[in-house]
């Protein structure tokens, strides 16, 4: 008789999912319909049937129907042996199942399936801080970092690792790339030389325009020379990254404390911010948007990628164009919100 057991056990266990499911419903079905056909009066409706036959395989057993008769009593037998062994296999597939889907998310093995979400082509510090500052900005975006490490390197809930190539086409798959709002590619500091680091970065947007050319599309570059290739490939936006931190130390040289002023605009975590809105119907020229949004507390610093506001202010504002602006978040909500 243990063999028995043993044996079935092990080929309940080897069973596919689906069929060792449907096995255990069409159980449980079976032994509603025989019990209730056995003690009517113990059982008057088929759902008091159903309530014991669950209450007996998961153990719980409340004790407010049982079976008086011998035939019933024989059938809770069978139950007791068979029924309780495969619901147990079923929950410890179950467990199993969520343990797996846990494994695969943590080693970026899981396909992402959202949209309106960023990529981040390989993990740094860099893209640690530039998580942090998404995280900040946004509290529903999600964020999606692919690189070839073993496991997940930015636990959280709007964070999503796909492990693979970032060049491949299956990986920007993986991470569902179409669908995305921007990818961010940032230089690989591992590398020392220059030329293989924008090199590698341009391997990676080229995929990127080929595979997904709806996307925005953002990366770091090292030496200026090397923008025309960029340009090349269709990227919306680069930052040189050396320029810029030379740029920002000059600067503040000359002009003391400009950096904790650049570091106050560029981190949504400091003070005020800079934030795009739409034009609103009541504001044709720029003179009125800038004294509509002064009297809400809020500065307009600029229109797309244009700084030169105040010297355009009797020129019409055209309907498509997003205004830049600095303020608060309260502020950005109240003016949204009219």
């Amino acid at each position: 008789m243990v063999v028995i057991l043993r044996s079935l056990v092990s080929k309940v266990v080897k069973m596919s999912n689906v069929l060792l499911f449907f096995i255990t419903f069409s159980m449980i079905l079976l032994s509603t319909i025989i019990i209730f056909s056995i003690e009517r009066e113990t059982f008057p409706t088929l759902f008091d049937a159903l309530w014991w036959v669950m209450t007996t395989v998961t153990t719980v057993g409340y004790g407010d129907f049982y079976p008086v008769t011998i035939a019933g009593r024989i059938f809770a037998m069978f139950l007791y042996i068979f029924g309780i062994g495969i619901l147990g296999v079923v929950i410890g597939k179950i467990v199993d199942s969520f343990a797996t889907i846990k494994r695969l998310k943590e080693e970026g093995k899981l396909k992402y399936t959202g949209a309106g979400h960023i990529v981040i082509f390989g993990w740094s510090k860099k893209a640690e801080i530039a998580i942090h500052e998404i995280i900040n900005s946004d509290e529903k975006i999600e964020i999606v970092i692919i690189d070839q490490l073993a496991r997940e390197p930015f636990p959280h809930d709007r964070v999503i690792y796909i492990q693979g190539d970032p060049s491949v086409e299956n990986t920007m798959m993986m991470a569902n790339l179409q669908n995305a709002k921007a990818a961010i590619v940032f230089a690989d500091d591992t590398i020392d030389n220059s030329v293989l680091v924008d090199g590698k970065s341009l391997l990676f947007v080229s995929a990127v325009e080929h595979y997904a050319p709806d996307v925005y599309t953002v990366v770091e570059i090292l030496r200026e020379d090397h923008i025309k290739n960029f340009k090349h490939v269709n990227v919306d936006e680069f930052v040189l990254s050396h320029e810029m931190i030379s740029r920002l130390l000059v600067q503040s040289t000359i002009q003391n404390g400009i950096t904790d002023v650049i570091s106050q605009l560029l981190s949504r975590s400091i003070g005020d911010d800079i934030y795009e809105i739409e034009k609103k119907e009541n504001w044709i020229t720029y003179k009125d948007a800038v004294v509509a949004l002064m009297n809400d507390g809020a500065t307009l610093i600029g229109a797309g990628n244009k700084l030169n506001v105040n010297e355009v202010l009797n020129e019409k504002i055209p309907n498509d164009v997003c205004l830049r602006i600095i303020c608060s978040k309260e502020t950005l909500e109240k003016i949204i919100s009219r």
